[in-house]
Order: structure tokens, then C-alpha cells, then sequence
């Protein structure tokens, strides 16, 4: 079902988690517009919308997005979801939309104001209830993951990953320098401790434990030291690989919580 003229949600960012965010309001029936930086840096490629920046179009879930120039005059139920390079959000005025999401998950606010949309969501810590959004969702895993916030802040980062069958920050790895990214697998592959997964200027960077490739960032993407550049599961499931994650989809029902409790049409 369509909704009435109005329905229209833009959403900060097109990665995995906003990627969740997008899907599940496309399929409760908003309009959703995205926004994106020149150069994307999402590892879960597979299920980031982001990938239609590079690619043209980019299909998650049997949603597709289109990278495009502007919103389309004419918008159908069941045309791709518009992916538009604006990270300085150029377009807001123009789009004048229902409401915002904000789910780049910079863990800092990076310019979202109440003042932007009649209704503000945003996702993770940076950002206060009231003061930035009129709702924050909870992104931090836990007994409140996907928890919506009226009042007050999300839980702070700690800067170190969620446990994954028991593994936290050995199954993410980082660019150990700056430097042009090669990489030697594949999302989807299987990988044993020592192998290795990419290169940062040459330099290689190898799995610290067994398990599948689940993210690893786009092939000559220019990293810089620290960048989070690809995610090993240890639980070993490939299907994981190309589905929107457990943590996506309770984020994502946060904000259509939030939309709903709040008054969006």
C-alpha cells in the first residue's frame, strides 16, 4: 500500500544499517529518498544500498536503489529507491521530506538539526533526544538494541565491536596504514586464521580467526589508518553474507517505531 503524498522519509547514509533502515520503511510503505558521500566506504557491500553509487544501482532484499542526479518527477509504487550524492544534503529544500533519518552512525553528529524535517530519527550515540532528534534509536548490541528514545542520548561508543559468537574486535580489522586497498578474497569466502584478506599499500592484512567473510571494503578504496576495512563471522554461515543483519533489522524497527509513535503519515 501506498501512502498519501507527504510519506516521504530521507534517509543520511545508504551502509548496512541504513540499508535495514531503508528496506523495512519501503516495505511498510514510505517513500525513501538517500543520501550519500561521493565515496562510500560500507565493508558489508553486499546488503549496502551505498554500492549504487559505484555500481549505478545496487538491489538488497528485493528493494533496489538507483544512483541518480535528482528525485524522479514521476515516482511509482515499486520504483527503485533514489540514491543521491549529497552529503550537505543540497536537496533538502526541494525535497521538503515527512521526516529524517539520520543513520550515517558516525557515532558523532555530523550537521542533523530538529529543524530539518517535522520529524528527526537518529541513530546511535552523538545525538540527544529533543535537542538533535525527536528520537534516538539505540544501535549499541544489547538488552536495548533498537530501543526509541524520547529523552536523552543512546549509550556511548566504546569503540570496540559487538560479540559475534563470542568474538568482539578480533573479528573486525582496521587499515594498519593509508594506502590503496587490494584485496585477495571474497565476500562469502571461508578463511582460517593467518589468511590473508587484503592489502593497505601493500601491507597484508590477515584474518586473527576462522570464519567467513562478511564485509570487506570495495577494492581500491583509498583507507586510511584506523578505517574499519573488513568483518569476519565466526559463526560460518555464508547466507549471513548476503542478508540484512539481526542488528539492522532492530534498528530498523526503532525508526519505524519512532515514525509511527511520532506522528509521520
Amino acid at each position: 500500500m501506498t501512502r498519501i503524498p507527504g510519506d516521504l522519509v530521507l534517509v543520511r547514509g545508504a551502509g548496512d544499517l541504513a540499508t535495514g533502515v531503508i528496506v523495512r520503511l519501503v516495505h511498510a510503505g514510505y517513500r525513501v529518498v538517500a543520501v550519500e558521500t561521493p565515496a562510500p566506504s560500507a565493508i558489508r557491500r553486499t546488503v549496502a544500498l551505498s554500492e549504487a553509487v559505484y555500481a549505478g544501482e545496487a538491489e538488497v532484499e528485493g528493494v533496489r536503489a538507483v544512483r541518480c542526479a535528482a528525485v524522479p518527477a514521476a515516482w511509482a509504487p515499486g520504483d527503485p529507491v533514489p540514491v543521491l550524492v549529497d552529503p550537505d544534503l543540497a536537496c533538502l529544500d526541494s525535497l521538503r521530506p515527512a521526516a529524517l533519518v539520520d543513520a550515517i552512525l558516525a557515532k558523532r553528529n555530523l550537521g542533523t538539526r530538529l529543524a530539518m524535517a517535522p520529524l528527526v530519527v537518529a541513530l546511535g550515540p552523538g545525538f540527544t533526544a529533543g535537542v538533535d532528534a525527536h528520537a534516538v534509536v539505540e544501535t549499541n548490541r544489547g538488552h536495548d538494541l533498537g530501543r526509541v528514545l524520547l529523552t536523552g542520548q543512546a549509550e556511548p561508543n566504546t569503540g570496540i565491536p559487538g560479540l559475534i559468537a563470542g568474538q568482539g574486535a578480533t573479528r573486525v580489522l582496521h587499515a594498519p596504514r593509508d594506502g590503496r586497498v587490494e584485496t585477495c578474497c571474497a565476500i562469502g569466502d571461508t578463511v582460517r586464521a593467518g589468511d590473508p584478506l587484503l592489502t593497505v599499500g601493500g601491507e597484508p592484512v590477515a584474518s586473527a580467526l576462522d570464519g567467513v567473510v562478511r564485509g570487506l571494503i570495495r577494492p581500491g578504496y583509498p583507507a586510511h589508518r584506523g578505517l574499519k576495512i573488513a568483518d569476519v563471522d565466526p559463526r560460518c554461515v555464508r547466507a549471513h553474507c548476503f542478508t540484512i543483519s539481526d542488528k539492522a533489522r532492530a534498528i530498523a524497527g526503532g525508526v519505524l517505531e519512532a515514525l509511527l509513535r511520532l506522528g509521520a503519515p
